[in-house]
């Protein structure tokens, strides 16, 4: 059998939009999901809806391991008697260890793969895996590609409202100071993915109405330089969701927004009720 080009793999926390959801050389390798005694493989054995249940009915809050080196080195084997080559791209290794078990994993592997630190997560995985497609169709190399997707990781603009404190604080990505005084005076904080991938908190807002609007805010200077398409991401809330998008739209024509859930890994620290607004430049 003929092989073909370019493998594309990511994780879990990738957002797939339809385009996306049946293309046949994309591969997605799930984190896992721990939720007291028990482990769930994300997407498989355990979907959002099914997650945010089990968060509102339980009095202990799910934690997250990243896939290990085997498993990618499973999947690499797999590909390698199909595929040429393969660029895998995963979520901010400052975020999680799954970079590193890609990393391992290809090691491991006699596979060609090269592995990609997006320093983003959702849609600043799925951003840099449609640049990469669109720069495979028109005629360039792999190598010349990751390059390419390397540069442009990072670029990501992501603006995240958090929706539970105590996910975020239990999950270790939320210090104890901010986490305390956000509890007492009931703020909330707004989160920039910084360039190399970090959780940085940037404004801090009483209410979900002014979070939105400050969400709102961000994509308004960006539609004012030019900006005509973001992603609006959330967690179980797509009636909110749907909302701010409306009063995007409204106040921006010719603004697109594309709207979809966050995955359960990521709702895992962030907890429901989370909106995030993402895009990159070159989208």
């Amino acid at each position: 059998m003929e092989k073909k080009k370019i493998a594309w793999i990511v994780d879990s926390t990738a957002h797939i939009p339809h385009e996306l959801a049946s293309h046949p050389d994309l591969y997605v390798v799930p984190l896992n999901i721990i939720f007291g005694d028990k482990e769930y493989i994300d997407g498989i054995d355990l979907k959002p809806v099914q997650l945010y249940e089990m968060i509102r009915t339980s009095d202990d809050l799910p934690k997250t391991s990243q896939p290990s080196a085997g498993r990618f080195a499973e999947l690499f084997d797999h590909l390698a008697g199909r595929y040429e080559q393969g660029v895998c791209i995963t979520l901010a290794s400052e975020l999680s260890g799954t970079y590193g078990s890609a990393v391992s994993g290809a090691a491991l592997s006699g596979f060609d793969v090269k592995v990609i630190d997006s320093k983003s997560v959702s849609h600043g995985l799925t951003g840099l895996v449609l640049l990469g497609m669109k720069l495979q169709a028109e005629g360039k190399e792999r190598d010349e590609i990751t390059a390419i997707l390397n540069s442009r990781a990072g670029t990501a603009h992501s603006f995240i409202y958090i929706g539970r404190l105590n996910q975020l604080y239990k999950g270790g990505r939320m210090g104890s100071v901010q986490f305390y005084l956000g509890s007492m005076l009931k703020i909330k904080p707004i989160i920039e993915i910084s360039p190399d991938g970090k959780l940085e908190v940037i404004d801090k807002v009483r209410s979900e109405k002014k979070a939105f609007r400050y969400l709102a805010d961000q994509v308004g200077a960006a539609y004012e330089a030019g900006r005509r398409k973001i992603r609006l991401m959330h967690a179980d809330s797509p009636e909110e969701a749907g909302r701010l998008k409306e009063q995007m739209i409204s106040a921006m024509p010719g603004l697109e927004v594309e709207t979809g859930d966050i995955a359960s890994v990521l709702a895992a620290h962030a907890g429901e009720g989370t909106m995030a607004v993402l895009w990159y430049d070159f989208d």
